[in-house]
């Protein structure tokens, strides 16, 4: 098989010769997938990211002084009285919000269980401590118990990646999309982007017949949501505002009233929950207020010094930690998808494994490419309004990370989350629950202890394991 000459042209013009190191020994099948790979990449996008892959050096002191002035911004709390609006008026346009059916969802589901030790989309992951249910049976759960409580479908766009995009595919076929109408259900897949060795900027190999690439980020969905028709087909169904949410995190709550109040009767056009960081070194970025804006400064790129500083009463100067659950105005998604290039790439070493030229297989210590993607959190500085909301970590932030045993975020941390959630919300319920005993809330059942009493009369006693909810109850 002979390659285009437009091709092989291009590919010259951009010294990437060394990806076709191996074609002359592939058969015609692996020659074409190799084809079909190179034919697919935005070439003029390709010479972008080699200027990307030795950027000017920046240093912390160059950082710090960009966040000198920068402070947290002022935060609403669930259900804090002092809030203005208060939390009984936040509740109350949130409810009319789903009740009149204006409000989608868009769920974050590009990754793989690769570090959980699990071989498939993370989506599929059993999670649930009593139940076994996966992720995507419990945050699409979430949507059934909207639409039982307030009679309208939430409207759901799921961003897959090429690597999960069949599989999930396939997994809501089987499981009849987790009870959600398939009409409601929109699934569409982020672009996949080149890892560039870190030395030259070349096209990397992770099979002779394979160039390594890597999802774009939770900042594609954007692009890729607009290019697959997803805004029109939210349009199509009424949608005024769509909030986003991660599939890793089994307790987050972007549906809640309260918060989609805030986020309308503020006018934000983009509202972000928050969880307040104790801990230095936890893992998650934080939101800033800084030159008249707000923006997420990810936490590898907030020096340490900064990251420790602390304030007179003993917080964290920067302690607004962002869980990656938004919501948005639909208005504002359709004005940003229409600026060019409005989320910019963002570069990270990781270890790749490659072949080498002599045809073997390296699986490096330490990293060796270049990768691209794209945070969705750029978009809150082209907001005209932002609004701040911080959840208590116990209610909204279980986020499913690392493997089994690990120290934090692995499926035992999880688990326990969402027992302890399900005994505080039964707790507040007036059910006792003994010492010990793992319990678990239907999510399609029971968003919150308003809907307990449906199944259990205040004053019942849970002695053995149970999902209360749904069928079990």
């Amino acid at each position: 098989m002979d390659i285009p000459p437009l091709l092989s042209e291009r590919i010259g013009q951009s010294g990437q010769s060394a990806c076709l190191a191996f074609w002359d020994r592939l058969n015609p099948v692996s020659q074409a997938r190799l084809l079909h790979q190179l034919q697919a990449f935005d070439w003029d996008q390709l010479d972008v990211l080699r200027e990307l892959v030795f950027p000017p050096i920046a240093t912390d002191a160059g950082l710090t002084g960009n966040l000198s002035n920068a402070t947290t911004p002022a935060c609403l709390q669930v259900g804090n009285p002092l809030n203005a609006p208060s939390p009984a008026q936040a509740l109350a346009r949130g409810s009319l919000a789903l009740a009149e059916g204006t409000v989608g969802a868009i769920l974050v589901a590009g990754g793989q269980g690769t570090r959980l030790g699990y071989a498939g989309p993370k989506g599929l992951y059993a999670i649930g401590p009593v139940s076994q249910a996966s992720l995507f049976e419990i945050l699409l759960g979430k949507l059934l118990g909207v639409r039982r409580r307030f009679g309208k479908d939430v409207p759901l766009a799921i961003m897959t990646s090429s690597a999960t995009d069949a599989d999930t595919h396939a997994y809501l076929r089987s499981h009849a999309y987790c009870g959600l109408n398939p009409a409601h259900v929109f699934v569409f897949c982020q672009q996949d982007l080149p890892a560039l060795d870190a030395a030259t900027g070349c096209l990397l190999l992770e099979a002779p017949d394979r160039v390594a690439v890597a999802p774009d980020g939770h900042g594609g969905m954007l692009g890729a949501l607009s290019q697959s028709g997803g805004l029109d087909w939210f349009a199509q169904r009424g949608t005024e505002q769509i909030v986003s949410f991660q599939v890793d995190n089994p307790l987050a709550m972007p549906l809640d009233r309260e918060f989609l109040g805030y986020h309308l009767l503020c006018q934000a056009d983009f509202s972000t929950q928050i969880v307040r960081k104790l801990d230095p070194a936890q893992r998650v970025g934080v939101v800033v207020a800084h030159a008249g804006t707000h923006r997420v400064v990810e936490y590898s790129d907030l020096p340490a010094t900064l990251a420790s500083e602390r304030l007179a009463n003993g917080r964290l100067r920067f302690d607004a930690g962002s869980i990656a659950v938004h919501a948005f105005a639909k208005s504002f998604l359709d004005r940003v998808a229409a600026i060019p290039n409005a989320l910019p790439l963002h570069r990270a070493l990781k270890a790749v494994p490659v072949w080498d030229a002599s045809g073997r297989q390296v699986v490096p210590d330490a990293p060796n490419a270049v990768k691209f993607e794209r945070f969705i959190f750029d978009l809150m500085p082209l907001a005209h309004r932002v609004c701040v909301v911080e959840v208590p970590a116990s209610q909204g932030f279980a986020p499913l990370k690392n493997p089994s045993g690990a120290a934090s975020d692995s499926p035992q941390h999880v688990r326990a989350a969402l027992v302890q959630h399900a005994r505080t919300q039964l707790e507040k319920a007036g059910v006792f629950v003994a010492d010990g005993i793992d319990v678990e809330l239907d999510a399609a059942t029971i968003l919150d202890h308003e809907d307990i009493g449906r199944v259990l009369l205040p004053g019942s006693r849970i002695d053995r394991p149970q999902v209360v909810g749904g069928e079990a109850s």
